[in-house]
């Protein structure tokens, strides 16, 4: 599976050159096989390389952080599978919220009560407005 494809790298790029703020992930990685999870919201413009995001390896510490593609790319797994990107995933809300969700569950999740409750804790909305453009880039199947 392609992880990347030239929308998705567009959207991050960009998310990447802008200025700093809460951003819906983009793309959502997964590992087929585990508990590992990635929620991605830009890629680092002077690394191309470097992803940021929410990162959750499946041992209840998930954490902002950033993870190379290359090394998402070169994880195998058995029966030959790697690292998949979720056709499905569709952000509702923003990293931070996301992020305290995962906080207190110990993982990511798109769990709705999870997430509507930690934008409550946060003081954002509970039903955000996403980019007009960030359907263009994840849309509807």
């Amino acid at each position: 599976m392609n992880l990347m494809p030239d929308d998705i790298r567009a959207r991050l790029l960009a998310n990447g050159a802008a200025e700093e703020g809460d951003r819906a992930p983009v793309v959502k990685f997964f590992d087929p096989c585990g508990a590992a999870t990635w929620l991605i919201t830009e890629i680092i413009p002077y690394e191309p390389d470097i992803l940021f995001g929410l990162c959750d390896l499946g041992m209840e510490c998930p954490e902002l952080g950033t993870v190379r593609l290359s090394e998402l790319q070169a994880i195998k797994r058995p029966y030959g599978l790697g690292i998949e990107r979720d056709l499905n995933f569709r952000p509702r809300f923003t990293l931070s919220v996301y992020a305290e969700a995962a906080r207190v569950l110990g993982r990511i999740t798109e769990g709705e009560q999870w997430l509507v409750a930690a934008a409550r804790r946060l003081g954002l909305p509970d039903n955000p407005e996403l980019p007009p453009d960030f359907a263009a880039v994840n849309p509807r199947i």
